[in-house]
């Protein structure tokens, strides 16, 4: 699916091409050239080669289909909460999480020309949402597009001086607009946390005693006190779980399933304890992958 505004179509094409080059050192990320998940492509790995694609799942069929190497996923920020229904793309993609990274999020406002006013901003819902105080208190209306370069690219195309776009500055650097203010996010400490997704797992048993992080999704038995029993066996063998996140299967809100991130490795006596209680009191677990610790929880 291509929707990209017409400014970065050949950056887009010209970017594609050269992932057609050597697909095992392509990074597939979400948006348009110049989004915050291709910085994160850049910070991870520099010699990359990014791919943009228009959507989340267009990203994973890079990495399925042999277009990329592995894709760069933003899965939480610290402001906005969830980013990708990574939930339900992990399970259905057949890909295995193999890092993760954290990029600290700075947003600019702009624009054709730093004249104003304006009278509206174009952004990815969670960058509004991390920008929401100073559009409001600017009187500046919100509206939504698929990524944040992608905006700007759209009020690159679109021509209106009263209209801008809240995106890394990077963007206005790739499609010719001005920067009218700086750091307009709410948070000075607003940061979003990526996932990289590949199409094996890491093999356990080589991360050379560095610190590992493990993600799995699991159903509890319905049964009363099903959850509180299967978190028993973390408490009791001290490992720490740093992310407990529910959502529905389906739409019969009958089966209630849950998305953690633990401290440790399958492979590490206490945690595989924990693991394998966790497997008596529940109906079924997946693992998504075990991979170096990017930062210390706690």
């Amino acid at each position: 699916m291509d929707s990209f505004p017409a400014p970065a179509l050949a950056m887009v094409e010209n970017m594609r091409a050269a992932a057609e080059t050597d697909p095992a050192r392509a990074i597939a990320f979400q948006g348009a050239p110049g989004a915050n998940s291709h910085r994160a492509v850049l910070e991870w790995e520099p010699d990359a080669l990014p791919l943009p694609c228009f959507g989340f799942a267009d990203a994973i069929d890079a990495v399925k289909n042999g277009r990329a190497g592995c894709a760069m996923i933003p899965i939480e920020n610290s402001q906005a909460g969830r980013v990708a229904d990574i939930h339900f793309l992990l399970p259905e993609s057949g890909l295995s999480i193999v890092g993760e990274h954290f990029l600290p999020i700075h947003h600019a406002l702009m624009a054709l020309d730093t004249k104003g006013p304006f009278t509206a901003a174009y952004s990815h819902p969670h960058a509004l949402s991390q920008s929401r105080r100073y559009l409001r208190e600017r009187g500046i209306v919100p509206l939504s597009h698929a990524d944040t370069a992608g905006a700007a690219a759209h009020v690159a195309e679109k021509g209106d001086p009263g209209v801008a776009a809240i995106a890394p500055m990077l963007a206005a650097d790739l499609y010719g607009l001005k920067i009218v203010d700086e750091n307009v996010e709410d948070s000075a400490d607003n940061t979003t946390r990526f996932v990289v997704l590949a199409r094996e797992p890491l093999p356990l048993g080589e991360f050379n005693g560095q610190e590992t992080m493990t993600t799995f999704v699991f159903e509890v038995k319905n049964i009363p006190a099903a959850l509180y029993k299967a978190m028993g066996g973390f408490a009791t063998n001290g490992v720490n779980m740093t992310k407990l996140e529910s959502y529905q299967k389906g739409a019969s809100f009958s089966a209630t399933m849950f998305y953690a991130d633990i401290v440790g490795s399958p492979d590490d006596p206490a945690v595989g304890r924990a693991l394998e209680e966790l497997a008596f009191h529940c109906k079924g677990v997946t693992m998504f992958g075990t991979y170096p610790l990017a930062r210390q929880r706690g």
